[in-house]
């Protein structure tokens, strides 16, 4: 996983719209909050977007914008923003194009078998693009307050 104090790698990745998106694009005036999970529409992920969906104004008040990142089609992600009303773009990387470099997409286990597949994890950026906080393998359910709480600390 990506340590602190490195840059974002270069990206350029369409979101739920299909409007391809670089950092610069994405980050508030202090910073963006990354996070990073398996699928849509998958329990635990729609949990997860919620929980940002419903703080991000708070998140924003801090300075910090939100994006959402798997490696899900354009398609997939339209329907997945539909379906939850989300406020915030989620990019398609199934390219691994970020992903990979972010340490993100890695050796999964369950249900006794072992695979290839996206590391839920969440990424704080500073507006310069480097690596304040970074979150693996965290949970779903009440990681973005975990997040926002964080924030409010800085």
């Amino acid at each position: 996983m990506l340590e602190p104090g490195r840059q974002v790698p270069p990206f350029s990745l369409p979101d739920q719209t299909g409007t391809v998106r670089r950092f610069s694009d994405l980050a508030g005036p202090k910073g963006l909050v990354l996070y990073v999970y398996p699928k849509d529409n998958t329990s635990g992920c729609s949990l997860e977007a919620q929980e940002f969906r419903d703080r991000i104004g708070d998140l924003q008040a801090l300075g910090f914008n939100v994006a959402g990142l798997s490696k899900d089609s354009v398609r997939s992600h339209t329907g997945f923003a539909e379906k939850y009303s989300l406020n915030f773009p989620l990019l398609s990387d199934p390219d691994l194009t970020l992903l990979e470099p972010l340490g993100a997409w890695g050796e999964k286990k369950m249900s006794g078998r072992t695979f290839m597949g996206v590391i839920r994890g969440t990424f704080v950026f500073d507006h310069q693009g480097q690596l304040v906080k970074a979150y693996p393998k965290v949970k779903a359910k009440g990681h973005a307050e975990k997040v926002l709480q964080d924030l409010r600390s800085l």
